[in-house]
C-alpha cells in the first residue's frame, strides 16, 4: 500500500475516532418514562403519592419533587424517595383530603452519570381546573452557575492533557526538557489548571444539580452532601491524585533532571514512570467512574475503554504543546526527539480509532442520531474540526521528514558561555573585576540570545514545523471545548432509547368537551327543535352539562318540561337522571354530574311542548377513554 493510500485511509479512521471519543459518552441522562398518575390524567380520588419512573437510576435531593394544588399550596408531604426499586424510581407522599382540579409536579434529579435533569407535568383529581399553577423553571445545570461549570470542565480537562501529555514527552521524547524552563511552566500549568478546576467544580457541584444560585456554592453544607455523591468522591479522590502529582513534579524537575550519572538517573526514571502511570491512570479513572462510561450496556467494558481513550489524547495534545513549547522556546531539540514523538503520537491516533470506534457503537445508537438529535449534530460540526487536525498532523509529519540535523540544532544551553565569562573574570581578585564579568555575563547572554532568535526564524524547515504544529494546537484547543460540549448532551443512543420509552408508556388521555344535538318532534304546535347537550370535560367523575332547547330557525324557546338521564347498556348501568336548573329562556344545567365509568353511554332527552304531546329521543356517545 502507498503512502498516499495510507494517509487516505489515516483520515476517515482518525476522524472516526476522535468524532465518537474523547470524553467517551454513552448510553446516558435518565428520562423520565412514566409516572402514576400519569400525564395529563383525571383521576376520581385523590391518590396518597405522586411516583415517578426513570429510565435509569437517579440521586434526589430533599425537594427533589414539588407538588402544587389549583390553589398553589404544596401538596406533597416529607421529602421524595427512591421508591423501594433501586433508585429508577422516585415518589413523594400526598398530603391526605386533597381537593378536586389540576395538581402541576416538578421534579428534579441526578443521572447516574452525573448530569442534572428536570422536568413537569400536571394531573387532576375529579375534573380539570380553569387554570393550573406554572411552577418557576427547573433551570438546572443552566444560567451563570452551568456557564461556569462548563469552564471548569473545560479547565480540566485541558490541564489534564497539559500535565499528564507534557510529562509523558519530557519523560520518553526529550529527557534534557527536564531542565528547561518552558518545560516547568507548561507541566506547572496543567497541574495547576487541573487543581483550580477542580476545586471549582465541587464547589458549583451543588447548585449545578439543584438549580441553586452562585452563592450556594459556598454553603459549605452542600459541599459535604455532594461529597456523598459518586461524583463528589471523584473530584476529591482527583485531589487527592493531583496532590501525588505534585510529588511526582518535584521529582522529574528536581533530583531526575539533576542528576548526572545515567544509572543512577535510569534508576530513578523507572520510579517515575510508576508512579506517573499510577497517577495518570487514576486522574482518567476519575472522568470514567464517574461520568457516561460507567452508564449504559457493557459499562464494565466501557470504563477501561475510557480510561485508554482520555490517556490517548492526553499524550497527542498535552505532547503536541510540549513540542511547540520547546520548538518556540528555541531550546535544542534533536532530530531524534521530533521522530520520536511523531511515532508516538501516530500509534496515539490508532488507540483513539480503536477506542473511539467501541464508543461511537454505544453513543449513538443509530445513523439518524447523527441528525435527529443535539448530540449528533454536535457532532457534525465536530468532524470537521477533527478532518482539519488530522490534515495538519499530516503537514507536520511532512516537515519532521524534512528537518534536519542543522535545522534542529538550536542553541545551546544559555548560561554556559556566561558563566565560563565570569569564572575568567573573577580570576582578578578585585570589586571592578567582579562587576566587569557579570557585565560580560549578561552581553554574552543577551548575544546568545539573539543569535539563537536569528538561528531560529532563518531556518525554514524548523519554522514550517512549528507553524504547523501551533496550528495543530489551535485546534486542538476548539476540538477540546466541542467535547466538553459533548460530555454535556445526552447522547443519541440515550435520546432515542427515552423517546421510545416515554412514547411507550401509557398517557391518560385528556378528555374533550361533550357537544350532542339531538333532534325532537312532539307532534304538536311549535313541536319541533333540536336539544343541544354540553358536557364538560366531558370525562369520567364530576362534569358540568347544559342543556339549550332551540327552534329550528336557531332560536332558542322554552318548554313546559325537559329532561335528561344516561344509560350504559353494556353494563346494566342507569338510567341515571339528571336534575336540571333554569338558567335563562330555553337553557338548563346541572353541576357535579357524576359520570362513573367510561364507555359507550345513552343520552335519553325527553321533551314536552304541551300537556299532551312530548317524545323521547336518544343518542349514543363515548364517554371517557
Amino acid at each position: 500500500m502507498t503512502k498516499s493510500a495510507l494517509r487516505l485511509l489515516a483520515v476517515p479512521l482518525a476522524v472516526l475516532g476522535l468524532l465518537f471519543g474523547t470524553a467517551a459518552p454513552a448510553s446516558a441522562h435518565a428520562a423520565l418514562v412514566g409516572s402514576d398518575p400519569a400525564q395529563g390524567s383525571v383521576v376520581k380520588t385523590a391518590p396518597a403519592q405522586v411516583r415517578l419512573t426513570f429510565s435509569e437510576g437517579v440521586l434526589l435531593s430533599r425537594d427533589a419533587i414539588r407538588v402544587l394544588g389549583p390553589d398553589g399550596e404544596r401538596a406533597e408531604t416529607g421529602d421524595a424517595n427512591d421508591g423501594g426499586r433501586g433508585n429508577t424510581t422516585a415518589a413523594v407522599a400526598l398530603r391526605p383530603g386533597l381537593g378536586n382540579g389540576t395538581y402541576t409536579v416538578a421534579w428534579k434529579a441526578v443521572s447516574a452519570d452525573s448530569h442534572p435533569v428536570a422536568g413537569a407535568f400536571t394531573f387532576s383529581i375529579g375534573a380539570p381546573s380553569k387554570t393550573s399553577v406554572a411552577l418557576p423553571a427547573q433551570e438546572v445545570g443552566g444560567g451563570a452557575v452551568g456557564a461556569l461549570y462548563d469552564i471548569a470542565r473545560y479547565a480540566a480537562y485541558l490541564g489534564f492533557a497539559l500535565l499528564v501529555g507534557a510529562a509523558f514527552f519530557i519523560g520518553v521524547c526529550w529527557p534534557d526538557g527536564a531542565r528547561t524552563r518552558a518545560m516547568r511552566r507548561l507541566v506547572a500549568t496543567g497541574w495547576a489548571t487541573m487543581v483550580a478546576a477542580t476545586i471549582l467544580l465541587l464547589m458549583l457541584r451543588a447548585p449545578y444539580a439543584n438549580g441553586g444560585t452562585l452563592g450556594d456554592a459556598f454553603d459549605l453544607g452542600g459541599v459535604r452532601d455532594v461529597l456523598d455523591t459518586r461524583p463528589g468522591a471523584a473530584l476529591l479522590s482527583r485531589l487527592l491524585l493531583l496532590a501525588a502529582g505534585a510529588v511526582f513534579i518535584a521529582v522529574l524537575f528536581g533530583s531526575w533532571a539533576k542528576r548526572e550519572d545515567p544509572v543512577e538517573r535510569q534508576d530513578l526514571a523507572w520510579g517515575l514512570a510508576i508512579g506517573g502511570t499510577v497517577v495518570s491512570v487514576g486522574l482518567a479513572a476519575t472522568w470514567a467512574m464517574a461520568e457516561h462510561a460507567s452508564v449504559g450496556i457493557q459499562a464494565s467494558v466501557a470504563m477501561p475503554v475510557d480510561i485508554v481513550h482520555l490517556l490517548a489524547v492526553a499524550v497527542w495534545l498535552g505532547g503536541l504543546t510540549a513540542l511547540l513549547a520547546a520548538l518556540w522556546s528555541g531550546q535544542r531539540v534533536e532530530r531524534a526527539t521530533v521522530q520520536r514523538f511523531s511515532k508516538i503520537a501516530f500509534g496515539a491516533v490508532v488507540t483513539l480509532v480503536v477506542t473511539g470506534v467501541y464508543q461511537s457503537w454505544r453513543q449513538l445508537g443509530s445513523w439518524d442520531a447523527l441528525v435527529s438529535t443535539g448530540y449528533g449534530q454536535l457532532l457534525l460540526v465536530k468532524v470537521g474540526l477533527v478532518i482539519v487536525l488530522v490534515e495538519l498532523a499530516w503537514l507536520s509529519r511532512r516537515w519532521t521528514a524534512r528537518l534536519g540535523e542543522a535545522a534542529v540544532r538550536g542553541r545551546a544551553v544559555a548560561v554556559a558561555q556566561p558563566v565560563a565569562a565570569g569564572r575568567k573574570g573573577a580570576g582578578g581578585g578585585g570589586g571592578d573585576a567582579s562587576e566587569r564579568a557579570g557585565q560580560l555575563a549578561r552581553q554574552e547572554a543577551a548575544l546568545a540570545k539573539e543569535r539563537a532568535r536569528k538561528e531560529r526564524d532563518g531556518d525554514a524547515e524548523r519554522t514550517g514545523l512549528r507553524k504547523s504544529v501551533l496550528a495543530e494546537v489551535a485546534v486542538a484547543v476548539v476540538v477540546l471545548a466541542v467535547t466538553t460540549l459533548l460530555t454535556g448532551t445526552q447522547p443519541g443512543r440515550a435520546a432515542e432509547e427515552g423517546a421510545a420509552q416515554q412514547a411507550s408508556a401509557p398517557v391518560a388521555e385528556v378528555p374533550e368537551p361533550l357537544d350532542v344535538r339531538i333532534p325532537f318532534d312532539t307532534g304538536g304546535t311549535d313541536g319541533k327543535g333540536e336539544a343541544e347537550v354540553t358536557m364538560d370535560p366531558g370525562g369520567i367523575a364530576e362534569n358540568e352539562l347544559h342543556l339549550l332547547v332551540t327552534s329550528p330557525d336557531g332560536r332558542a324557546f322554552d318548554v313546559p318540561e325537559v329532561q335528561i338521564s344516561f344509560t350504559l347498556k353494556s353494563k346494566k348501568i342507569g338510567p341515571i337522571p339528571v336534575t336540571l336548573g333554569k338558567v335563562d329562556t330555553g337553557h338548563w344545567s346541572a353541576a357535579n354530574v357524576q359520570i362513573p365509568v367510561p364507555g359507550e353511554w345513552t343520552i335519553a332527552v325527553t321533551v314536552r311542548t304541551s300537556d299532551i304531546d312530548q317524545v323521547t329521543r336518544t343518542k349514543v356517545v363515548k364517554i371517557g377513554s
